[in-house]
């Protein structure tokens, strides 16, 4: 039985990855290069489990794509100040707790990245929704069909998987991937 799970999550796994549309992570890849020459932030989020690809996103580019370059990559988690994610929570409503980070301190050219498995996690609807407003480049990161991240932002990578488990992999994947890509940057254009 337990070699059976192994060796289904594996092969499942491995079929999404293998379905992944390459063009979408080259975009995405582009995009936030771009966003690093043109002195822009980026903005990610997610909740549970995306919200911690969110964060770990901001960690390996800033640090491990960054480190020596002269124009370095502005990440910013919208996940990692979790008094400011409370007290919107308490004071609004859980649904604003990334819009209303957007309105301090998105500037034009920035991208806002929303990471949801399902698609419709109505915080990170919300703030995509803002950000499209404000003429701003939007991407979700999505699995299942896509949901409505899918259709609501302006570019998007999707695992197309319907298991949240192995969405989330796919998208913990595409942060090591553009670690692997964005050094390249180069080989992007």
């Amino acid at each position: 039985m337990t070699n059976q799970l192994v060796d289904g999550y594996i092969s499942q796994l491995k079929e999404t990855l293998d379905k992944l549309d390459r063009k979408e992570v080259v975009q995405f890849a582009e995009v936030i290069e771009n966003a690093r020459q043109n002195g822009n932030k980026v903005f990610i989020f997610g909740n549970g489990g995306s919200g911690s690809t969110a964060s770990h996103f901001a960690c390996d580019i800033n640090k491990g794509v960054s480190l020596g370059l002269e124009k370095r990559h502005r990440i910013i988690a919208l996940t990692d100040n979790i008094p400011t994610m409370l007290a919107y929570s308490n004071d609004l409503s859980y649904d604003e707790v990334f819009v209303e980070q957007l309105k301090n301190f998105l500037e034009p050219g920035d991208v806002v990245v929303g990471i949801s498995g399902s698609g419709n996690s109505k915080n990170v609807l919300k703030a995509i929704e803002y950000a499209n407003g404000q003429n701003n480049l939007t991407v979700g990161l999505t699995g299942f069909g896509g949901g409505k991240l899918r259709e609501m932002a302006k570019m998007s990578v999707n695992a197309n998987f319907n298991d949240m488990q192995i969405s989330e992999d796919i998208h913990m994947i595409l942060v090591h991937l553009l670690m692997k890509m964005l050094p390249k940057a180069e080989v992007l254009s």
